[in-house]
């Protein structure tokens, strides 16, 4: 059976005609993302319609249109709930979807409240305070040196060489300065200068199970978290796999974060380790990027031998079990 999959999306290039600046839409995703996306879901012999951003859905939906199944790629307009903006109007029209759902989408892109929940649920993650307004810098009681990024973005947006901050002058002018750009609360962290990795993840709840963990080795320290350094990796990060046992801890408690919260189908969790080598989540990405040879997921599933058209496979297959009449028809289809 052929399905029918409707495909939600936001291109970079619509949101630059608007004004908006390359750090603005660096989460975004290219025509050859979308492109390659497309492709790999016609190889797996379904139809694709391509919908775009959330107005192009409002307006699809309004006109009656509708779908088997949606390929939710879509980060939303605006504010702190953006991510849920999709899965939300998916679910009040009852049409089924790839990824998270809308409270683990919106809960998610605000790292504070996904630490809380973390915490809640009894896994490490680094000591944080959130500043709301600039003065609030002068009442965070963490011992530096600390690390500052907006509360609810991706893609390292925000996220500089200045980061890192050793005194209360540079924790001010830190939280100031993402506080006016962004026109979010500011994140301050115990900053962990061990090793980094992150954890691709596919499937559900129990079916959930860990593609591998790459480990992301700078060629200086500072640069780790850094927005230059996620757009022009080649000069500063090395990509390998990681080693035992570092790999084997951060996939068990990746693997918990992602299930405890609620994630579905496919994502990554990033993790660094303090000075004693204890892994700590840093945050969860429930909306992967998937840009072929580029984007993490695929940087680390290409080391581990796993085809852009498996991988693809792999999520929407765990999405199509939540769907009774998909389900059954993809037993006899190359999902």
């Amino acid at each position: 059976m052929s399905f029918v999959v409707g495909f939600t999306y936001d291109l970079r290039e619509d949101h630059v005609r608007l004004g908006a600046s390359a750090e603005d839409v660096a989460e975004l995703d290219t025509p050859q993302t979308i492109d390659a996306i497309e492709a790999a879901l016609t190889a797996l012999e379904c139809r694709v319609e391509r919908i775009g951003d959330v107005q192009n859905l409002v307006v699809a939906l309004a006109a009656g249109r509708r779908w088997d199944i949606v390929w939710n790629f879509a980060e939303g307009r605006r504010g702190l709930g953006r991510e849920a903006q999709v899965p939300a109007l998916l679910d009040a029209y009852d049409i089924p979807y790839t990824f998270s759902d809308a409270l683990t989408s919106a809960l998610t892109l605000h790292k504070g409240m996904t630490k809380h929940v973390l915490r809640g649920l009894g896994l490490p993650t680094p000591d944080f305070a959130l500043v709301s307004a600039p003065e609030e810098a002068e009442a965070v009681t963490l011992p530096f040196p600390l690390f500052v990024k907006p509360v609810a973005e991706g893609s390292s947006k925000g996220v500089h060489e200045r980061s890192r901050v050793a005194t209360r002058a540079g924790l001010r002018s830190a939280c100031a300065d993402l506080i006016s750009r962004f026109g979010q609360p500011a994140l301050v962290e115990a900053f962990l200068p061990g090793r980094e990795v992150t954890v691709g993840i596919v499937g559900t709840g129990p079916r959930a199970e860990a593609l591998g963990v790459l480990e992301t080795a700078f060629a200086e320290p500072d640069r780790a978290y850094a927005f230059s350094a996620k757009q022009a990796f080649e000069p500063w990060v090395e990509y390998r796999l990681a080693d035992e046992p570092l790999a084997s801890d951060a996939a068990r408690l990746a693997v918990a974060a992602f299930r405890g919260l609620g994630c579905r189908d496919g994502g990554r969790v990033d993790l660094r380790c303090d000075a004693q080598g204890r892994l700590h989540v840093l945050e969860i990405n429930p909306l992967p990027g998937l840009r072929p040879a580029f984007s993490d997921l695929c940087v680390l599933c290409d080391l581990k031998g796993i085809a852009y058209l498996e991988l693809i496979r792999r999520i929407l297959g765990s999405a199509t079990e939540r769907v009774p009449s998909l389900r059954e028809s993809s037993r006899g289809a190359r999902l």
